[in-house]
């Protein structure tokens, strides 16, 4: 790979692809996520579910994401990654063509955790993939702004374009995007992980282990910690008095806070300053939640929520690149998904049940939520190898 050293300031042909991968297969895979309420909605009305029901089918699809990282410890390095993308690209086609023609419940169950399986093992190799890119920040950047594009797209659009269809043509609507995501698969270097080193891929004995599960409790904690309180922000607004139109609209410009703080970590990418960027993305967030205390304001309430998307965003592309410095192997990064997906599922429900065991206070959650935000800082910092220039 001595023509990637010799371009490293640049942009290399096989880093561009990497990116147009990961960036069409990030917007597409978490779609299903990001249009959850609008699904939602449909479901309700189709097939007649209590809300038991639907949040057990989305708990379902989100965990099948994230435990695609068990199966995937078998594959990742054995198989072509080009084979392995057309055939989970190609279930998860299926999966969503499926689920447009079931009217069982049981049956649609099934079909969307095959489906969010098949999802999820991409997710694993996208992961894996921008770590072997010549600069890692640069592309777990792209992974997260053409997330949140997308969603802001899909916010805008499609409660509207599907207003008197069934929840079939959003299914289909899905399937539709999944084959474009086929035209791409060519970009990637369908053996880069079968083709390492001797010393790559004996470097699962060498990753630092106090270092590894550093970043891996920094990853779950930070997930815990804004998963708990974006999934309640809405009810913190309506807490403080703020309506309904003006809390949509606030969050609407927290989400365009965070495309550009996505858009600025992935235009500088690698850098000696990750370090400083972590700190300073870290005291931000911390900062956000500190405002939200007391029942805030509008104006105090629209800065923290802003603060708060835009941190976010910051950090998780050297959060991830942290990660990616320590595994030339892959299952460092394969790992990072279960510990993305936990920390979605955990967050949501610890911080219920602390605003429920608070009799509605939101005091209990969001000291939970920073005492979450300053440990994944920690362990951040303790995860950081040394050198940290950018790699090529």
């Amino acid at each position: 790979m001595t023509t990637a050293v010799k371009a490293a300031p640049g942009v290399t042909a096989s880093d561009r692809g990497t990116y147009t991968y990961i960036a069409v297969f990030s917007a597409v895979l978490y779609t299903v996520l990001l249009i959850a309420p609008v699904i939602a909605g449909k479901l309700i009305q189709q097939f007649a579910l209590t809300p038991v029901q639907v949040g057990t089918l989305f708990s379902l699809e989100l965990g099948a994401f994230s435990l695609a990282t068990v199966p995937a410890y078998l594959w990742l390095r054995r198989m072509n990654l080009r084979t392995a993308s057309y055939l989970f690209t190609a279930v998860v086609i299926a999966g969503n063509l499926v689920s447009g023609l079931l009217d069982d419940f049981g049956l649609l169950v099934v079909a969307r955790v095959v489906t969010s399986l098949a999802a999820g093992s991409i997710t694993v190799i996208i992961l894996t993939l921008s770590g072997k890119t010549s600069n890692p920040s640069r592309a777990f950047g792209i992974f997260v702004v053409f997330q949140l594009a997308m969603g802001a797209l899909i916010l805008a659009v499609f409660p509207s374009l599907f207003a008197g269809a069934g929840v079939a043509a959003i299914y289909w609507t899905l399937a539709g995007l999944a084959v474009l995501c086929l035209l791409v698969v060519n970009r990637i270097d369908g053996d880069v992980l079968r083709t390492s080193s001797p010393a790559a891929t004996s470097s699962p004995a060498r990753v630092p282990i106090l270092k590894a599960a550093a970043g891996m409790a920094a990853v779950l904690l930070f997930y815990v910690a804004l998963s708990g309180v974006w999934s309640f922000m809405a009810q913190i607004s309506a807490g403080s008095g703020i309506d309904l139109s003006a809390s949509s609209l606030i969050l609407s410009l927290a989400t365009v806070a965070g495309i550009l703080s996505a858009l600025t970590a992935t235009a500088l990418g690698d850098t000696p300053r990750r370090r400083i960027y972590l700190i300073a993305g870290y005291a931000g967030m911390a900062l956000s939640i500190g405002l939200l205390f007391g029942s805030p304001a509008i104006i105090r309430f629209t800065i923290a929520a802003v603060i708060f998307k835009f941190a976010w965003t910051f950090i998780l592309p050297y959060l991830l690149s942290t990660l990616s410095d320590l595994s030339n192997g892959g299952h460092l990064m394969n790992t990072t998904n279960l510990m993305i997906g936990s920390g979605f599922s955990i967050g949501p429900i610890v911080s219920g049940a602390l605003i429920q065991s608070g009799a509605g206070s939101f005091t209990g959650m969001l000291v939970f939520a920073l005492t979450g935000v300053l440990a994944s800082g920690a362990f951040v910092m303790v995860a950081q190898r040394r050198n940290v220039a950018p790699r090529i």
